[in-house]
């Protein structure tokens, strides 16, 4: 995995797993790969992979079965749509919408582009 600095990693690999959650690749109710195996995976130390999945723990996305491991929440796919929205109406769109009124594009040329481009 290829890390960026603008957020910590711990981060950047709850992200990851979040996005594996909503693609599918870890079902609501189903167990999580290890600390150990996922750390292997992402070629992390384990306790970055621990906060990882801690902060997955404070935002119900995932729960530990003490003594069997991690396992997705049900509802975590909703949830992470449901805050990724908001970060999108809330940071993202004003930005975009900034960007398009500095630069003159309208929305109809978005639709335009979307149309023409449909993986935008």
């Amino acid at each position: 995995m290829t890390f960026k600095e603008q957020n910590p990693i711990y981060i950047q690999i709850a992200e990851r797993i979040c996005d594996e959650i909503l693609e599918g690749r870890y079902p609501e109710g189903e167990r999580l790969p290890s600390v150990r195996e996922y750390a292997i995976q992402v070629e992390v130390n384990v306790n970055t992979l621990v906060r990882s999945y801690d902060w997955l723990s404070q935002n119900d996305i995932i729960f530990n079965r003490r003594g069997l491991g991690y396992f997705v929440s049900v509802g975590a796919a909703e949830h992470i749509r449901e805050a990724r929205r908001k970060e999108f109406f809330q940071q993202r769109l004003p930005e975009m919408l900034q960007t398009m009124q500095s630069l003159g594009i309208s929305l109809q040329e978005v639709e335009r582009a979307a149309t023409v481009n449909p993986a935008l």
